[in-house]
């Protein structure tokens, strides 16, 4: 078992603090942007390099923003009306996938509107840098000792700060859980499909693994007999069979 002793901060300069979310989260767009590059230069994304240096930008207000409302809104609204000044600190944690999928989403379909460029056939090579950059970013979230699982004797078992007894460290669970997503969308981007294939095979598994990840995650927000995240899984998945089914 192992006491999560694991300082957030890297240093800090004044009042200001620079922590390993942050830089995590920085990285997994330097990521997205290489690896959309790359699919540039091999004649599979159809748009310019030129064009894909406002696209990262479009896409970053787009998950920031999105991630954002929707952990306030979905997850712990009440927490933020008592304490305002946290509504803008993002260092300390608090981004939801579903948020940021759903930012990123109409940020790419904005870009896509102005640039004449098919929205799918851009979803379609944009989820797999996101699969890779979800699975550091969870790391991030157990570098911060946030979201912990619920209490386990397994061997491995983390005691988190602020948190009772030893728990499932759910935050790596999840990282390997997008892992195992992003293997997939590489091998499927090999094979010829139609724009939209890979965008649904990434909501399909994506909501199907949350859902189940939920069960040994402790819950922020129930919704009937559903945690929030199952809640907001549901309709990834009967999307993404939706694409994978027309799109094949």
């Amino acid at each position: 078992m192992f006491i999560h002793a694991i300082d957030p901060v890297v240093f800090s300069l004044g009042p200001l603090e620079i922590r390993y979310y942050g830089i995590i989260y920085a990285f997994g767009f330097i990521l997205a942007y290489f690896l959309l590059r790359y699919f540039i230069r091999q004649k599979k994304l159809h748009m310019q390099e030129q064009e894909l240096d406002t696209y990262i930008i479009y896409l970053m207000l787009g998950v920031v923003l999105g991630a954002r409302l929707f952990e306030i809104l979905f997850y712990n609204l009440s927490f933020y009306l008592e304490h305002p000044a946290e509504l803008i600190a993002i260092w300390h944690g608090g981004l939801s996938f579903h948020g940021g999928l759903v930012g990123a989403v109409v940020s790419t379909w904005l870009f896509c509107k102005k640039k004449k460029i098919p929205l799918l056939h851009l979803c379609d090579y944009v989820v797999i840098p996101t699969a890779l950059a979800l699975a550091l970013g969870r790391i991030g979230n157990f570098l911060n000792g946030e979201l912990p699982g619920k209490i386990t004797n397994v061997p491995w078992a983390v005691q988190f700060p602020g948190a009772e007894g030893f728990r499932h460290p759910s935050q790596l669970y999840e990282s390997v859980k997008n892992l195992i997503i992003f293997a997939i969308l590489l091998v499927n981007v090999k094979k010829q499909h139609k724009n939209g294939y890979l965008f649904g095979l990434f909501l399909f598994w994506y909501g199907l693994l949350r859902f189940l990840v939920e069960y040994i995650r402790e819950p922020e927000t129930m919704v009937w007999f559903l945690t929030m995240g199952q809640a907001l899984s549901v309709p990834l998945i009967i999307v993404g069979l939706y694409f994978i089914k027309k799109k094949r």
